[in-house]
């Protein structure tokens, strides 16, 4: 039997115009979950590496043990938030948040620490699936991507709260980790609040339920009406999926486009840079104070470009804005790792031009990817596979993160600053190419006629220049 839902008004529905925009709000504190926890380690591994004495590898795998939690939780995530709905999972996303923060702050030893980030990892992989799939599903189609991006905006910012917090409390790492506690508390509690996914609850068979929800959050009864029977026909064509069926040939390119996504996120360098920039800059001269300030003041250009960004991708579209992007960001990776060629930068002029070019590459490539990523993910898959999915794109997202993070400060020994740079290059230059070819336009589209091109592999660009549209 469906339990109705409690919010449910099938009559005389009092509309709520700003909901759309709270829920959006209250759902992105994940994100600054999220970009607090995975960016507070760069300026924590300063203290920590003094207290506890860390070599390379250790400091690799504490980094990375927030990263592994991930794999694992944006994985089950898809199965919890498919049979128990969005709103419960992110529920669930802002306890595991609380109890992996106080246990970090309260580490004795290594071993625990990256046993609690293990646990933040679990939550933040989860809230990447989650998060973005459950503002899209709610948001309509006109300011779906400024209201999910909203989500990469806060990660944006809690990053750069990291780094500035950090800066404030100095080697006290504990407090910068038990900090996170308060934002994970108001994302749970204010998840209560909030409303289910309409497309959830129209897959379980609770259809009046839906209703309630869209004529709550959009303009009128009649536009609630019209949307419910366009989700109705593309979700009646399937029951809800399986893992299976993400293999099926007219949905692999949208598992192609949004596990590529994800990946060239990570493996074009950003957040190497972001987790390793105070330790790199400590080898361009700078003292850790001012390393520290430095990616902090970085990060801030960041934020400005989420939300310049947020604009531009549902004014001129999510691909146009990447090519127009990444581009620039390969320039000032190219140009840092000419800087630090025969040892580094000699001058004081020279690291701070260091300095600019690693904020141009977080802004540009920061900016451009982190726009796009969990935006283009809550889109491009059918209904029916959509939390699976969108956990396929997360899981892409932390393997290529870990990969990156377990060998970054290792390929610096190895290859040295420079080179290791002009591979992050390299691999830039590679997006760009996939993305022009592969990566399609869902700029005010209707999530069900995403779907439709699909089922008619009309899917990628080159296709639709085929077929002439």
């Amino acid at each position: 039997m469906n339990v109705p839902y409690k919010n449910n008004l099938t009559q005389h529905v009092q509309r709520r115009p700003g909901l759309v925009i709270w829920i959006a709000v209250i759902a992105a504190l994940g994100g600054l979950l999220f970009g607090y926890d995975t960016g507070v380690i760069g300026v924590a591994l300063l203290g920590l590496g003094r207290e506890f004495a860390l070599d390379d590898t250790l400091k690799q795998l504490v980094t990375g043990g927030i990263i592994f939690g991930a794999l694992f939780g944006c994985l089950g995530s898809g199965l919890i938030s498919d049979h128990f709905g969005r709103r419960r999972a992110i529920m669930l996303v802002g306890i595991v948040f609380a109890i992996g923060s106080l246990l970090s702050a309260l580490s004795p030893s290594i071993p625990v620490l990256i046993f609690s980030r293990f646990l933040l990892g679990l939550s933040a992989g989860s809230a990447t699936q989650i998060i973005p799939v459950y503002i899209a599903e709610v948001a309509p189609p006109a300011h779906r991507g400024k209201l999910v991006v909203l989500f990469q905006f806060m990660v944006v910012f809690g990053i750069t709260v990291a780094y500035f917090t950090g800066f404030g409390l100095g080697d006290h790492w504990r407090w910068m980790f038990g900090l996170g506690v308060v934002p994970a508390l108001i994302l749970m509690l204010g998840m209560i609040a909030l409303p289910e996914s309409p497309r959830w609850l129209l897959v379980k068979s609770r259809e009046a339920d839906a209703l309630a929800v869209l004529n709550q959050v959009r303009n009128s009864n009649a536009e609630a009406e019209a949307e419910l029977e366009e989700i109705k026909t593309i979700s009646l064509k399937q029951p809800e999926g399986e893992w299976r069926d993400l293999a099926k040939p007219w949905i692999r390119p949208a598992l192609i486009v949004g596990m590529s996504i994800s990946m060239f996120s990570q493996i074009t360098g950003n957040n190497a840079l972001i987790y390793y920039a105070p330790t790199i800059l400590t080898h361009a001269g700078f003292s850790d104070k001012l390393a520290v300030l430095a990616t902090g003041g970085s990060t801030l250009l960041i934020v400005l470009m989420t939300m310049v960004g947020s604009w531009l991708v549902d004014r001129y579209g999510r691909r146009r804005y990447l090519l127009w992007m990444i581009p620039g960001s390969i320039v000032a990776l190219a140009l840092m790792g000419y800087l630090f060629q025969g040892g580094g930068p000699t001058t004081d002029a020279g690291r701070w031009l260091v300095v600019a070019c690693l904020a141009a590459y977080l802004m540009l490539n920061c900016g451009g990817f982190g726009v796009c990523i969990w935006l283009i993910n809550a889109e491009v898959y059918p209904l029916f596979v959509r939390g699976k999915g969108a956990s396929m794109g997360a899981f892409s997202h932390w393997f290529f993160d870990l990969l990156v993070t377990l060998t970054t400060l290792s390929l610096v020994t190895w290859l040295g600053i420079a080179y290791t740079l002009w591979l992050y290059t390299g691999i830039s230059l590679f997006s760009l190419f996939f993305i022009y070819r592969y990566v399609p336009e869902t700029r005010g589209r209707s999530l069900e006629s995403i779907e439709h091109a699909l089922r008619n592999d009309q899917f990628y660009p080159y296709r639709l220049k085929q077929a002439g549209k």
